[in-house]
């Protein structure tokens, strides 16, 4: 597959393989393209140049907003505060029912090139806590993220860096990452091993070992699912999923449990019934999970409670943080139990 290549900066990408026949394999995520010269692989952000791979939206910026946390969503990281939020365009799945699909299925969009460096300078002119790469897959600005997140660090106080992904990188870019400076990302969990082959043109597994791979890195991680009526909102697949995090990752790891809305190719589905998502989070907790919310509706599916005492110790309305009980040290002032998370100094002080 050919396209124009956009005007600006193109640099070659990091992690590549050239090949005897000329080719070159990708090697920023699991689908390990072989691309040809003048092609561009599956998510049409790498071409090869001269025998060399090269990423085409290196600082390329579809959106940039100053978002709350909370809608990554990440609840147990710096709760109140705010990230500068970038992305560019495409994805590396096939998801029909993608909620950003006018950037994730596009291939291009305007020109628009921000530095690293001005990246992080508008982060602090607009006062933001840290920085966040989202909007499509975050993956495929790789090189851009890693020059953002070690300008971040060179800032005082250090600014967070957070990334919003489908969990489908390399072990080696998900370490590069963190090496240069990546504390927290929020995964998306699509479902089972069948819904990801059938729907995303994925493998899951590769999703899980990144799960993993986090957490022995010692980032944060939280994880959504979005629940979609006859795909994945079944007892024994929402169940599978909640124990499987529980066993693998542990149970302290949140869990956020989205509603859906039609989208893109998938309108024939309806929005996800709230007794739905009701019935999620009580599977949830049931498989043992200290953490389960539901997101993307109103309600109090979004408070955080004691796991000991089940006193509310976070309050939220919507993307909102209302109200945090926790002591600095991030223990319940009631029972004295500590909660996993980032910031909750920082959350208790602000509150």
């Amino acid at each position: 597959m050919t396209r124009p290549l956009p005007s600006g900066p193109i640099i070659e990408a990091l992690l590549q393989e050239p090949l005897a026949d000329g080719r070159v394999r990708c090697h920023t995520c699991h689908r390990a393209c072989v691309i040809g010269e003048g092609q561009t692989g599956w998510c049409r952000t790498r071409t090869v140049r001269g025998g060399r791979l090269h990423t085409l939206t290196y600082g390329r910026v579809s959106s940039l907003s100053s978002n709350p946390i909370e809608k990554k969503p990440l609840y147990h990281f710096y709760p109140g505060s705010h990230a500068l939020t970038a992305g560019s365009w495409s994805c590396n799945f096939a998801c029909p029912w993608c909620q950003n699909w006018h950037l994730s299925k596009s291939a291009s969009g305007p020109d628009r090139f921000l530095a690293p460096e001005a990246f992080v300078s508008e982060t602090l002119r607009r006062g933001c806590r840290g920085t966040s790469i989202s909007f499509n897959e975050p993956t495929l600005s790789l090189e851009w993220s890693l020059e953002v997140f070690r300008a971040s660090r060179k800032t005082k106080p250090p600014l967070y860096n957070t990334f919003v992904t489908n969990g489908y990188m390399t072990a080696e870019a998900l370490r590069r990452l963190a090496e240069a400076g990546l504390d927290a990302l929020n995964i998306d969990l699509k479902g089972t091993a069948a819904v990801c082959r059938r729907y995303c043109q994925a493998e899951v597994a590769h999703v899980w070992e990144n799960c993993k791979l986090a957490r022995q890195l010692r980032l944060h991680l939280e994880l959504t699912t979005l629940i979609i009526p006859g795909v994945n909102d079944d007892d024994a697949s929402l169940r599978g999923l909640a124990s499987r995090i529980v066993k693998e990752l542990g149970r302290d790891v949140p869990w956020h449990v989205n509603a859906y809305a039609p989208a893109y190719r998938f309108r024939a589905a309806p929005p996800t019934p709230a007794v739905t998502l009701t019935r999620a989070q009580r599977i949830g907790l049931e498989a043992g999970l200290d953490f389960v919310y539901i997101g993307n509706v109103e309600g109090d599916g979004a408070n955080t409670y004691c796991p000991g005492c089940r006193t509310l110790l976070v309050r939220r309305l919507g993307l909102a943080l209302l109200e945090c009980r926790l002591t600095v040290a991030g223990t319940c002032p009631e029972c004295g139990r500590f909660l996993p998370g980032v910031g909750w100094d920082w959350a208790a002080e602000a509150s």
